[in-house]
């Protein structure tokens, strides 16, 4: 077998991408971890926020009182308490720039696996979980880039680090040409569109199952006894979420984007198989559970227009969710069809 026939991988690139795979996880669980504290330092911020209205009350009575005090104009005078910028604020500022790093790692490692082996960096199981970690992140910083959204960036990064780590562990291929199934400009467009979709309905999944509980408690916080089950770390951690209708608007807004663009990736690969297959629909275990996952979004969005279903809605979409992983996972490396090929 000549060297044309099997293809040309630059080794030297297809290293440097498995170490910035590497280098984007172990940055991500970073980021995970500081935004984590950030959402344990909600305690701290309600603390001060308490202390500090009861110095300002002193502080004013004494001011009443005291007539002959000094101008609070004068240069060099504290008028009142120091305001102190939040432990959880200040730890939430520094992890957003982190998640920046670790996506920019992780955008170079499939730049650099593109290119080392000259094609579609998405041919199998590993890249494609790449290429849809990467979308997820890439939703998250976006969707989730206001001040007080960023913390909710640890539970994307939770599946994310997941994903990573099972697609780096026991998914991980050698840099090589794609099988001849999969040589065709469609690879570029109907799995590029998949990725895309599926990270930013990953987005949406999180964002139903924290409106989920933020519903169940909607006065959850440090010192909420109707949530006392959750434990003193649980009330620390989810008591700075955002109110169950931001939650909402968030996997709303995901699942609008996600929605058409995962139903547009579905069409172009039943063009593509048409191309390689002769058909452009047979029921292989892979587009019928594609297929049931969009359905199942579609009944997400008709619920979400649909007064009293707000709830209920909401546990779709978590359906969709899982869909959406037993589609990337058990139909993948479980059910046999003719989606079983990518390296595996």
């Amino acid at each position: 077998m000549n060297d044309e026939a099997v293809g040309y991988v630059n080794e030297t690139l297809a290293r440097y991408s498995d170490w910035l795979y590497a280098t984007s996880m172990t940055v991500y669980v970073i980021a995970m971890l500081m935004f984590l504290g950030a959402l344990a330092g909600a305690r701290y911020q309600r603390i001060d926020a308490k202390s500090e209205s009861l110095v300002g009350a002193t502080a004013g009575s004494a001011t009443s009182l005291t007539k002959d005090s000094a101008d609070d104009r004068v240069p060099g005078r504290i008028s009142g308490p120091a305001q102190r910028r939040p432990f959880g604020e200040k730890l939430a500022a520094m992890a957003f720039p982190v998640v920046w790093v670790g996506f920019l790692a992780h955008l170079g490692s499939v730049v650099l696996r593109g290119v080392a082996t000259d094609r579609a960096p998405w041919g199998n199981m590993y890249e494609f979980i790449s290429l849809t970690c990467l979308a997820c992140v890439a939703a998250g910083l976006v969707i989730l880039r206001a001040k007080e959204a960023r913390p909710l960036l640890s539970f994307v990064l939770v599946p994310v680090v997941l994903l990573m780590f099972i697609g780096g562990r026991y998914l991980y291929t050698q840099a090589a040409p794609v099988v001849p199934a999969l040589k065709s400009y469609w690879l570029a467009i109907h799995v590029s569109i998949i990725s895309v979709a599926s990270g930013v309905l990953l987005v949406a999944g999180v964002a139903s199952i924290l409106y989920l509980v933020r519903s169940k408690w909607p006065t959850l916080g440090v010192v909420d006894e109707a949530a006392a089950g959750l434990g003193a770390a649980g009330r620390r951690l989810l008591g700075h979420l955002p109110s169950a209708e931001a939650l909402d608007r968030t996997a709303y807004k995901c699942t609008v984007i996600g929605f058409p663009l995962f139903g547009l990736g579905i069409i172009c690969g039943a063009i593509w198989a048409e191309a390689s297959w002769g058909r452009f629909w047979g029921w292989d275990p892979k587009e019928t559970v594609s297929f049931i996952a969009w359905v199942i979004y579609a009944a997400y969005l008709h619920a979400r227009a649909t007064a009293g279903w707000r709830n209920a809605s909401a546990w779709i979409n978590i359906a969709g969710f899982v869909a959406l992983l037993f589609n990337l996972f058990a139909i993948n490396l479980v059910v046999s069809g003719l989606h079983s090929y990518a390296g595996l």
